[in-house]
């Protein structure tokens, strides 16, 4: 996840993590980034197959900017909450 400039978050998934944060930074991919110069990786993950990271991607994507936030600061307990929608009963056993 990059934090671009003016504060919005984008979320992507690359098989080589190191030379896709240099295309960005150095504006060569086209597109929202290069539009939101200069970006900061923020947050990543590893993944042992493409497609986990691809569903990993899209789910983040569905995710309020405030759930975003906190998968960057590892507040599981946070991302735990908002993951309880409003008025949906709790799936925990406490």
């Amino acid at each position: 996840m990059l934090h671009c400039n003016g504060g919005s978050l984008y979320v992507g998934h690359t098989d080589n993590l190191e030379q896709r944060i240099g295309q960005h930074e150095q504006g060569e991919i086209p597109g929202f980034t290069r539009d939101h110069l200069p970006v900061k990786l923020v947050w990543s993950e590893s993944f042992s197959q493409r497609i986990e990271a691809l569903e990993m991607e899209r789910r983040i994507k569905g995710w309020s900017r405030t759930k975003k936030l906190a998968l960057i600061r590892s507040d599981w307990e946070e991302i735990s909450r908002l993951s309880k929608g409003k008025g949906k009963p709790s799936t925990s056993s406490g």
